[in-house]
């Protein structure tokens, strides 16, 4: 099982927040992770004529062959066997990823041999983005029981080639806490920031729809955000249009949670450009994940940054960088361009 049993001492220094006073008995906690991780390009090596995947065939720009391949598989499985391994043993219960081309990525990715004995189930849809690449997750079959999931598109008015990701929703069961998944990856600033704003401000707007309509339904419904947002979280599709403010104490009536801002206010990110560090990669999550109704639901403990060493590029002009599949145009087979993030949730026990 992913959501591991531990008792209040090995959890203290995390939650001191959640717990106020300690009463003379021992109260233990189950603890799930939840990670999200922009894969960098991870194609297979098919021509799929239905996508821009030129570039990463064999006889395309970027020579992507099975050697390749087989190396990101096998480094992909080793980052996510390692996520959260601080307070959980099996890895991620729920991991969201971005730039997969297709469905067959995740398939193999479970079916490594560091993944598949915690026998993960997916969930994706083929995205319209231009350059193929999709959004997708994965889910441990014994610890949350998948209830549904449905892609919505975004389209911008007057816009009728504009094509991108789509935000995959997810709804389950959590060790019977209902819990709600929204996977992202907004435009990117590939036509400079200012001219791509407008694009990211209208992806946080269709995910803020989605957010209410679910909220109206149940007003403390407990909703997970994650993705590679291209912005960072004092950008205005956060602050303005997401309405995602980083202070838990001081929220107002519709406002929802960014625990990354501490995070980016503390220097930490999750890429770097230009010897400038961003954190694209976050987390957002709704109030009932703060105070859930009654005391047995899941609450959130905190959100991090998998920045570990071997992630990182150690030497050359990208030194202290991520360590990416590609750097400059070159092959330089490691992992990707963006560290991965996870955050936890615990649950006490009675």
């Amino acid at each position: 099982m992913n959501k591991k049993i531990i008792p209040i001492v090995a959890l203290f220094l995390f939650s001191i927040f959640i717990v106020k006073s300690l009463p003379a008995q021992e109260k233990h906690f189950k603890v799930a992770c939840i990670a999200f991780y922009n894969l960098e390009n991870f194609y297979d090596t098919i021509d799929d004529p239905n996508k821009d995947d030129q570039e990463f065939l064999p006889e395309g720009s970027s020579k992507w062959n099975t050697q390749k391949f087989l190396t990101k598989l096998n480094h992909t499985a080793e980052v996510v066997s390692q996520i959260g391994d601080e307070l959980v043993k099996n890895g991620p219960v729920i991991m969201g990823f971005s730039e997969i081309e297709n469905r067959q990525i995740l398939v193999d990715i479970v079916n490594t041999p560091e993944l598949k004995k915690e026998d993960y189930g997916i969930v994706h849809y083929d995205s319209p983005d231009k350059r193929g690449v999709d959004v997708g997750l994965i889910y441990q079959k014994q610890s949350f029981t998948l209830l549904g999931s449905k892609p919505h598109r975004l389209t911008i008015p007057d816009m009728e080639d504009f094509f991108t990701r789509d935000i995959l929703e997810v709804s389950g069961l959590l060790d019977g806490d209902k819990l709600y998944i929204l996977v992202n990856h907004w435009p990117s600033r590939s036509k400079g920031e200012v001219q791509s704003a407008p694009l990211r401000a209208a992806a946080a707007s269709l995910c803020r729809s989605i957010v209410d309509s679910l909220l109206k339904v149940d007003p403390n419904s407990k909703i997970v955000i994650m993705g590679d947002l291209n912005d960072d979280p004092n950008d205005a599709s956060l602050i303005k249009f997401l309405k995602a403010k980083g202070n838990a104490e001081k929220l107002k009536p519709g406002e929802l949670y960014n625990p990354m801002v501490k995070l980016f206010n503390n220097g930490i990110g999750s890429l770097a450009y230009r010897d400038s560090w961003n954190l694209f990669d976050q987390f957002v999550i709704t109030p009932g994940l703060l105070n859930p109704a009654g005391n047995n639901g899941f609450k959130f403990l905190k959100a991090k940054v998998f920045n570990r060493k071997f992630l990182t590029q150690s030497d050359g002009q990208y030194a202290g960088y991520p360590f990416r599949t590609y750097a400059g145009g070159v092959y330089a087979g490691g992992y990707s361009d963006h560290f991965p993030i996870y955050l936890f949730l615990t649950k006490e026990v009675k």
